[in-house]
């Protein structure tokens, strides 16, 4: 069984260099955070740089923290197809096994950590939107591939099945 922290970081998503248009586009978001104004210089640097996951991550930041959280979704799911890209991951999580995890290759565990993560994510933002099937179904997949609860999906997962039985009582 590979031990989702036992690894050594290697190709950090934020270590990828962008080009200095969209560093200065990310940069300049930032200072914009406060006024709420940061969407059109993010989406200028999406439009720079659309497979960049330092773009991805802060238009997703951005949109959470807007409280827009079917757009943070959208941008989520375009992450994890990103990502999926460079690990040979099934186009569907649904059909992510663990032999897809323990036949990777070693330097790919910080790519599929960070798909774990990003899928946790996607499920975290369906439960906020009360899609709590589809949320319970992504977190009891983690649950099923991370026996050791390193991407913390179980505390999640126990957290939608409180507000389902809450909701049938």
């Amino acid at each position: 069984m590979m031990d989702l922290l036992e690894f050594d970081a290697q190709d950090l998503y934020y270590e990828k260099e962008d080009s200095q248009e969209v560093r200065d586009l990310i940069k300049y978001a930032a200072e914009l955070y406060g006024s709420g104004e940061a969407e059109l210089p993010l989406l200028k640097a999406y439009l720079w740089a659309p497979e960049s996951l330092n773009v991805l991550v802060a238009l997703n930041r951005f949109y959470y923290y807007q409280h827009r959280l079917a757009e943070a979704l959208l941008i989520s799911e375009k992450a994890l197809t990103l990502i999926r890209q460079g690990i040979a991951f099934p186009d569907d999580w649904r059909q992510l096994e663990m032999k897809h995890i323990s036949e990777s290759p070693k330097d790919l565990l910080t790519q599929i950590r960070l798909y774990l993560f990003t899928l946790k994510s996607i499920g975290f933002l369906n439960m906020r939107m009360e899609n709590l099937d589809l949320s319970r179904a992504i977190f009891e997949k983690l649950v099923a591939l991370d026996d050791r609860d390193r991407i913390g999906a179980k505390g999640l997962l126990e957290l939608v099945v409180q507000r389902q039985t809450a909701a049938l009582a």
